[in-house]
């Protein structure tokens, strides 16, 4: 199986958006219009001000739950909350229209990923370990405020063979009637983090070597721009990772 996923994850990002919106008229020519992208600036004051960034797979593990919620870490049948270092992430979303960016409101962002013992909810085993089959642990979605934010509590992500540590995300802007909009993606974490949160518990109790950024296929294709640059705050973590989506 995990050979027959990477596979198939590659295949999709190759879909990658250019490096930079608006450096190249023969390339937008040719129909390589970017859609996804981070709010930082460019030299020169006329390109747009979005970086474009990859697209990547949705992986086999996507659940449409409808669960309106900002703190994704329990399951909300059980109230079970999933044991590990609390992650506060914060998601920027702005439309790129032209040469300029405005924050996006009302867009649904969702995010799904594995806990600690690299184990997704509402999954029928697939080689991960037991059913987590009905359970919905670390899902749910966000509607984006007036300034384009939806902020999410949940825990570093643990990992699983086969891949890098990572967690997805899902932007659908209003109305679904725009499905062009819609992006997925994955983000990324700096190595050095993920080895001081893994020497902890829950996580250091699997007593295994992840995989690293560079030896994953679907990092590979763009990950780079998809590291998420976490800080400290308390006892876990914060960031904030800015995207914008191409009109």
């Amino acid at each position: 199986m995990r050979t027959s996923v990477a596979a198939r994850a590659r295949r999709l990002s190759r879909r990658e958006a250019l490096a930079l919106l608006g450096a190249s008229g023969a390339a937008l020519a040719a129909g390589l219009t970017p859609r996804l992208g981070c709010a930082q600036s460019t030299s020169g004051g006329t390109l747009p001000a979005c970086i474009a960034r990859p697209e990547q797979t949705e992986g086999p593990f996507f659940v449409d739950e409808a669960l309106n919620r900002s703190d994704i870490r329990s399951d909300p049948r059980s109230g079970e909350i999933r044991a590990g270092v609390a992650l506060r992430l914060t998601f920027q979303v702005s439309q790129l229209s032209g040469t300029s960016c405005a924050p996006l409101p009302g867009a649904r962002v969702d995010v799904w990923h594995a806990d600690a013992t690299g184990r997704y909810s509402d999954v029928r085993g697939s080689g991960f370990g037991a059913s987590t089959a009905g359970q919905q642990f670390l899902r749910g979605y966000q509607l984006t405020d007036g300034a384009g934010a939806a902020r999410f509590l949940t825990i570093f992500p643990g990992w699983y063979g086969g891949r890098a540590v990572h967690l997805h995300f899902k932007i659908r802007p209003a109305p679904a009637s725009a499905p062009r909009l819609a992006v997925t993606s994955q983000l990324y974490f700096d190595e050095a983090l993920a080895a001081r949160v893994f020497a902890l518990e829950p996580y250091a109790a699997r007593g295994q070597r992840w995989l690293r950024n560079d030896e994953d296929a679907i990092f590979r294709d763009g990950g780079r721009q998809l590291l998420l640059a976490a800080e400290p705050d308390g006892p876990g973590y914060t960031a904030s990772f800015p995207v914008g989506l191409q009109a």
